[in-house]
C-alpha cells in the first residue's frame, strides 16, 4: 500500500471499500464491536430525544462514535499483534492491554456525557 498506484477519486473509491471490508472484519471477528453497534443503534436515535439542542445531540452521538472508533483501532492493534506472533510476549500483552484501556476510557466518557444529559433532562 505504500506504493499507491491509484490517485484522486479512484483512491477515495478504493478506500471506501477497504473501510467496508474493515467493518465486516470487525463485525465477524469481534464480539465487543457487535455489542457496541447494538448500543449505538439504541443510543443514537435516543440522542434526539434526550438532547436539549443540536450541540447536546451532537455530543451524545459523538460519544457513541468515539467508542466505535476506539474499538476499531483496538481490534486492528490486536489483529496485527496476533499476526506477528501467537506466543505470549510482555510487549504484546502491554499493547493489547493499552488498547483495552482506551476502549474503557471511551466507554467512561460515553457514560459521563450520557449521565449528565439524562440528569439534565429528567432531574
Amino acid at each position: 500500500m505504500a506504493n499507491q498506484e491509484h490517485k484522486g477519486f479512484r483512491r477515495i473509491y478504493n478506500a471506501f471499500f477497504y473501510s467496508i471490508d474493515g467493518f465486516k472484519a470487525a463485525w465477524e471477528n469481534e464480539e465487543a464491536f457487535r455489542q457496541e453497534i447494538f448500543l449505538a443503534l439504541i443510543l443514537i436515535p435516543l440522542a434526539f430525544w434526550i438532547g436539549e439542542d443540536t450541540q447536546q445531540i451532537s455530543l451524545l452521538i459523538f460519544s457513541v462514535l468515539i467508542v466505535l472508533i476506539t474499538e476499531l483501532l483496538n481490534t486492528g492493534v490486536e489483529a496485527a499483534i496476533d499476526r506477528i506472533s501467537g506466543e505470549r510476549h510482555e510487549l504484546s500483552k502491554r499493547a493489547k492491554d493499552i488498547g483495552s484501556a482506551a476502549v474503557f476510557v471511551s466507554l467512561t466518557a460515553l457514560a459521563i456525557v450520557w449521565g449528565f444529559a439524562v440528569y439534565e433532562k429528567f432531574f
